[in-house]
């Protein structure tokens, strides 16, 4: 590759790339363009380092590393074995290829796969698989094989300061674009009445202080070629956290998922802006200061707890919510509308499904504040 820019692809939760585009839009990332999975980028090396640093809504960071014509098989083992492999992967790098194909006649993914292997294995010097190889990815479609390669390594709501976790988490991404859905800018109070594991909590208050999601982990690019250290060690500096007074908040009935916010909330340098207590939705009461947002992921009865019983549950929170929240708005995510349809609250008409869990869920919000 050249200095020239290339296309960064970035991976999107499906139902939520619009909410993704925005983000890098807002971050300085030019002109976002959206598909189905993602959104693509122009930019260089320094932009794929930076969007992995500092993007919370994207699962992984591609970048296209180029693309060549490939009738038949023949033709795409002579060509990957002349693809410019060096100029990002080092010699003897531990790999492991996948490939799909789609309208095109090189049909089968596997094939592609094995060619692309034994080019990188003879050309590059390259160990096959492995629990920490770099992911080279091939896509076939019209007769032209794009390769990327993905620079994140573990997937990006893995921030790096999250150990403890309780049931059905909800992804640290997903939370970053369900709160931005939300209309969250870190300029309000957050409350999470189910907080589980604190996700929701700490991914507002890092919103609110200006943090990087990506400050406590390290990432696949750093093992290219196109790495500069120096450089990269100027760009994720630690910077000083903006100045807020607004607080956060967490509730949860079990006092084990309270012990493991606190613990993640201290881990990711957010403590002293978060609150958590154990209780249950009946003694849920509005925190002290301005309205802001209650944001929460409910069990849905599918894995955990029973459905029947989660109507009664939904209809309470709904009625603390609408008694006792007034002027705050309110998420809900959930796989079940008849359970979002309980709370009696009166939630705007809803976006695309979204797979977390294994399941499709709606994130169910109002408009407007509460009166």
């Amino acid at each position: 590759m050249s200095d020239e820019p290339f296309d960064i692809f970035l991976v999107a939760p499906p139902g939520l790339e619009a909410a993704l585009a925005a983000e890098a839009a807002e971050e300085g990332f030019g002109t976002p363009l959206l598909s189905p999975g993602g959104v693509t980028l122009r930019g260089g090396w320094p932009e794929v380092w930076r969007a992995n640093l500092e993007l919370r809504g994207a699962t992984r960071v591609l970048a296209r590393l180029g693309a060549f014509r490939a009738l038949h098989l023949a033709q795409l083992d002579k060509r990957a074995r002349k693809f410019p492999w060096a100029e990002v992967l080092r010699r003897g790098e531990a790999v492991k290829v996948e490939a799909s194909c789609s309208g095109s006649r090189i049909y089968h993914a596997g094939a592609v796969v094995q060619r692309i292997e034994t080019a990188l294995r003879e050309e590059m010097g390259a160990i096959l698989g492995g629990e920490d190889a770099l992911r080279v990815l091939a896509r076939v479609e019209d007769d032209l094989c794009t390769i990327s390669v993905d620079t994140s390594g573990e997937l990006l709501h893995k921030r790096g300061h999250k150990e403890a976790v309780n049931k059905a988490p909800m992804r640290e991404t997903l939370a970053a674009l369900f709160l931005r859905e939300c209309g969250y800018t870190g300029l309000e109070p957050v409350l999470d009445p189910m907080c589980g594991s604190g996700t929701f909590v700490i991914e507002a208050a890092e919103i609110a202080l200006g943090l990087p999601p990506g400050r406590s982990r390290a990432f696949a690019f750093e093992r290219l070629v196109p790495f500069d250290p120096a450089a990269w060690v100027r760009m994720r500096e630690p910077r000083a956290p903006r100045e807020t007074s607004v607080r956060f908040f967490g509730r949860d009935r079990d006092s084990g998922a309270i012990a493991m916010s606190r613990a993640n909330a201290a881990r990711a340098g957010v403590e002293g802006l978060t609150e958590f207590a154990c209780q249950p939705i009946a003694a849920l009461e509005r925190p002290e200061g301005p309205p802001g947002l209650v944001i929460v992921n409910p069990p849905y009865g599918t894995r955990i707890g029973n459905k029947r019983l989660l109507y009664a549950l939904h209809a309470s929170l709904g009625e603390v919510l609408r008694e006792r929240f007034k002027g705050w708005r309110v998420g809900l995510v959930t796989s079940e509308p008849s359970l979002a349809r309980a709370t009696g609250l009166p939630f705007a008409p809803l976006g695309p499904p979204v797979p977390h869990g294994g399941l499709k869920v709606h994130l169910h919000r109002t408009e407007r504040p509460l009166s």
